[in-house]
């Protein structure tokens, strides 16, 4: 509850709601939020993730996780989850706190699907998970890489220490991030890192992990090290389609570490967070909102002006982003080495047409459509309908070219018109916030 005895107290709170917004422009700036706030609750709050429902299931008996020999739970886990093999990717850099464990003999392996995202460390005392809650975004756990009777998941709050940062939008997230490896994996990070998306030079790409694919003469950090100086050959690592004489590739449920399932993980690492972000911003725009409002006496639904444009702003960064604004263009087609883009391309709705948003182009841009298919997820629909209305209002004014400004001057009119088509077709609450055509 907020309660205010003065017009200088209320300023002052309505000041701290535009601190968070004027930080929410930099997206990579420091600002974190606060996990213990009154409309996040991050610790406390109750959950609904996959993992949460396979705990609950594992304890009543409805569920088992069965153990074998060298990967411990680990393919009985992806079973449970919905997690591909062929969405196998590799990391060689020790960046995870299981680093002891990690080299470019023996690299990490993860796995993921729109939700949840799985790490798994050779001789690895667990197993690392990452799920999305639909409300509070990322949430992580472990699975002990023991056999017992009655194998338990448990969430690590530890984990926030590098999954709750600038890096993650201030929020708890996921990250790709490629780093500049020492011949051990260790990141030299006298040279820097990158945090990877969809609008990262292929340049800065995938340091300190595996890339197996073909991508022409455009060159990536990928399947590397770095010289004493922080130097590399990007040459060196190009066009790799087999690991074999790298690692022993058949300790691993796959010898792939696809190209197309890293630029999907990139993307969707972002999107998450992003959705995350500005559904946590509008919560506590709102519930300061609500405080002012009773304090001066205003109806319950009224809004701010300033409160307005916080949540437009944030609603127009995700758009932006789900649109594929600033997506550094391909020059070169790309293809993986796995099954991971056809098995992708198979999940999610099609119009009537067969089209999908999870069609991949691969030749000048990642998607044939430009709209993140995570638009489908429950995070985004869960979304407050106060952001969900700024955000559909924004996605109206680009696809119906009413904006076409220089974020969006690479969408064609072709572009523009299969997305609103597609989203018509195979989203049903769309039609609550666009015109009627």
């Amino acid at each position: 509850m907020i309660a205010f005895k003065n017009r200088a107290a209320l300023f002052a709170a309505v000041a701290c709601p535009f601190v968070s917004f004027v930080a929410f422009a930099d997206l990579s700036g420091s600002y974190t939020v606060p996990l213990d706030h009154d409309a996040i609750r991050y610790a406390t709050a109750p959950l609904h993730d996959r993992i949460t429902l396979l705990e609950h299931n594992l304890e009543d008996g409805k569920a088992k996780l069965h153990y074998v020999p060298d990967l411990g739970y680990l393919p009985s886990l992806l079973g449970a989850l919905d997690l591909p093999i062929s969405s196998q990717v590799l990391v060689f850099s020790k960046t995870s706190f299981q680093a002891p464990r990690i080299s470019p003999r023996t690299p990490r392996a993860l796995y993921f699907n729109d939700t949840t995202a799985v790490g798994w460390v050779k001789g690895g005392d667990v197993i690392e998970i990452a799920d999305v809650d639909p409300r509070q975004g990322v949430v992580f756990y472990t699975l002990d890489q023991e056999e017992v009777a009655h194998p338990r998941i448990q969430r690590r709050g530890e984990c926030l220490q590098c999954h709750h940062s600038g890096s993650t939008l201030g929020v708890p997230g996921l990250l790709v991030r490629s780093v500049y490896p020492e011949h051990s994996g260790m990141p030299m990070f006298q040279a820097g890192s990158f945090i990877t998306d969809h609008r990262s030079p292929l340049k800065e790409r995938w340091g300190g992990w595996y890339v197996t694919g073909t991508h022409g003469s455009q060159l990536h950090m990928g399947n590397n090290e770095a010289d004493a100086n922080g130097q590399m050959d990007l040459t060196a690592g190009a066009n790799i389609t087999d690991l074999k004489d790298r690692f022993t590739t058949i300790s691993y449920l796959s010898p792939h570490s696809d190209i197309v399932a890293l630029m999907t993980l990139e993307h969707q690492s972002r999107m998450v967070n992003m959705i995350t972000r500005v559904g946590y911003e509008t919560r506590m725009a709102l519930l300061e909102q609500a405080g002012i409002n009773r304090s001066l006496g205003e109806p319950a639904d009224h809004m701010s002006d300033s409160t307005q444009h916080r949540i437009k702003s944030m609603a127009d960064e995700l758009v932006k982003y789900m649109l594929f604004a600033n997506e550094t263009p391909l020059t070169a087609e790309i293809k993986g080495t796995s099954n991971f883009a056809a098995e992708f391309t198979l999940k999610g709705p099609r119009d009537k047409d067969g089209r999908s948003l999870r069609d991949f182009d691969l030749k000048t841009r990642m998607f044939r459509y430009p709209c993140s298919y995570l638009i489908y997820s429950e995070a985004f629909d869960q979304l407050p309908d106060a952001a969900l209305q700024q955000i559909y209002r924004r996605m109206w004014e680009v696809l119906s070219g009413r904006d076409a400004g220089k974020d969006y001057e690479k969408l064609t009119k072709a572009d523009r018109q299969a997305v609103l088509e597609i989203l018509r077709a195979t989203k049903p609450n769309v039609g609550d916030y666009w015109p009627v055509q």
